[in-house]
């Protein structure tokens, strides 16, 4: 099972606002503007900004 396609819709970065965007195959969520990645455990989006990395 993978994020709630809606979920996703209202789902935005913690840091920015900015909507974010399944990567990695469903592993994380990342951020448009500020390209935070957020991870995604068990199906769970841990949006904080502590657990992020930031790709580019």
């Amino acid at each position: 099972m993978a994020v709630d396609p809606e979920l996703l819709e209202i789902l935005a970065c913690p840091n920015c606002k900015t909507p974010v965007d399944l990567v990695n195959d469903g592993a994380g969520l990342k951020c448009r503007e500020c390209h935070r990645v957020y991870p995604v455990k068990d199906d769970i989006p841990v949006m904080l900004i502590d657990e992020a990395t930031i790709e580019e």
